[in-house]
């Protein structure tokens, strides 16, 4: 086995059998960022010694007949945003540099308890306010395939160390692209769940104990070389946990095995006012006449009818609104709560009419951002697409979208522009179908290729 590029699946079942022991599976992948870290810049926070320790006791338990779960002894980190007992949390801001929480967040206790051995945290935005990872802290993250370039934000450590083999998943939060706009620059598999159908408690730093602001438009999702790891660990974190009161209790569906032929796609190459590079809107509109060959109905998408740019102005609107609820003394002049419900009125036209459209439809595939992996650059600094210049805030816009409709969606990658740079889409579908999204990205995989690893790796 080349344990570094081995699915989280494959290395499970590999300790399992006694095939390979969890300190060898750690080391591998310890082995790797010692290879490439310096220059990719992914890993942030180094765990080796407690990492060690935790393979260990995995290997002692295999030695005694205990299983401890679907991960027993498999490696793996977190982006830099994940309250972690005996490791620092810091999002790259200088006054969290210290900070180090009491307990883990649910979602790092549910990878625990499922045997994962917890190695590293890797590199964000600042705050996560960004769609490059990059801050005053730990500096920025490379692309892999090419280093001059950004790995994407804020989960950009994550989608390289996943990309390079120094991880077999990941965990990301994604509310304004931010797990599916990094892997697909790096060239990864990225879910963003239904909105609340992951544990928001303990997802991002909180010292002094604060009451959490962010509550909409955010989730924690996982990031993978394959839509299968991916619902590994999706199962492995959804659903209520005792700490985060907006989880409803839904059924958490096992992916199924689809045929193309019994799928129901329809397909954007761009929304309307919204740019995308021309190779990757040719790219799309590739894999839906391979679909379509392959059997499935596919149609080019009459989209809803809503106004998609004030759709993406008010999503910024409610961000503001709950980060402004965040401060620890609010303005002069703070947000009536009436604008706050308007607000939230406004979105529920938005919601309703996407889940009119995925009713007589599986999946919508789209684009995940308006261009592949762009030059390091000063954030705001316009962003060429096909030689025009364009607003670096419209960037994530395709994505950013159903973070404001709260929909699930899942990216993949679709093979190479010109640059051989990673082409990135994303199915999206109704609430509560990542089992099916999932699905759906599996059966494409041979399609598309799926994950290719990076030239230098």
């Amino acid at each position: 086995m080349d344990l570094a590029f081995s699915s989280t699946i494959e290395l499970a079942a590999a300790i399992a059998g006694r095939k390979i022991s969890a300190v060898e599976a750690l080391g591998a992948h310890l082995a790797q960022i010692d290879r490439h870290n310096e220059a990719v810049n992914a890993v942030v926070i180094l765990d080796r010694e407690g990492a060690l320790e935790r393979a260990r006791q995995a290997d002692a338990a295999q030695a005694r007949g205990d299983t401890l779960g679907p991960l027993h002894g498999v490696p793996f980190t977190l982006k830099d945003a994940h309250e972690t007992a005996g490791m620092k949390t810091t999002v790259g801001f200088p006054p969290f540099a210290d900070y180090m929480a009491g307990q883990d967040s649910p979602v790092v206790a549910r990878l625990k308890a499922a045997g994962g051995v917890l190695m590293a945290k890797t590199n964000v935005a600042t705050m996560l306010g960004d769609w490059q990872s990059d801050n005053p802290l730990f500096g920025r993250t490379g692309n892999p395939w090419d280093l001059s370039r950004t790995a994407g934000g804020s989960s950009g450590g994550a989608a390289a160390a996943v990309a390079t083999g120094m991880t077999p998943f990941e965990v990301g939060t994604d509310m304004q692209d931010s797990v599916r706009l990094p892997a697909a620059f790096c060239g990864v598999y990225g879910l963003k769940p239904t909105e609340h159908r992951v544990s928001l408690a303990g997802a991002f730093p909180n010292p002094g104990g604060a009451p959490r602001s962010v509550r909409l438009m955010s989730c924690p999702g996982p990031l993978a070389r394959s839509a299968e790891d991916l619902a590994l660990i999706y199962r492995i974190i959804a659903g209520p946990d005792g700490a985060d009161a907006d989880l409803p209790p839904m059924p958490i569906e096992t992916m199924p095995k689809l045929e193309l032929k019994s799928l129901r796609i329809a397909f954007a190459g761009a929304f309307p006012g919204f740019p995308a590079a021309t190779e990757i809107s040719a790219a799309l509109e590739k894999l839906a006449a391979q679909l379509a060959s392959a059997g499935a109905r596919v149609e080019d998408a009459t989209l809803p009818k809503l106004d998609l740019h004030d759709d993406l102005s008010e999503g910024g609107k409610l961000i503001g609104m709950m980060l402004e609820a965040a401060q620890p003394e609010l303005p002069e002049h703070p947000t009536p709560v009436s604008k706050w419900f308007a607000a939230l009125a406004r979105r529920d036209r938005s919601i309703l009419a996407w889940e009119r459209f995925f009713e007589s439809r599986d999946a919508l595939l789209c684009p995940v951002a308006m261009t592949t992996a762009f030059a390091h650059c000063k954030p705001g600094s316009p962003l060429k697409v096909d030689g025009r210049e364009e607003s670096y805030w419209m960037l994530p816009a395709h994505g950013a979208m159903f973070n404001y409709s709260g929909h699930p969606a899942v990216a993949f990658p679709c093979g190479q522009d010109s640059n051989g740079l990673p082409i990135g889409l994303q199915l999206v579908g109704k609430h509560w179908s990542e089992a099916k999204l999932l699905g759906i990205a599996a059966a494409i995989a041979p399609l598309t290729g799926g994950f290719r690893r990076p030239p230098a790796y």
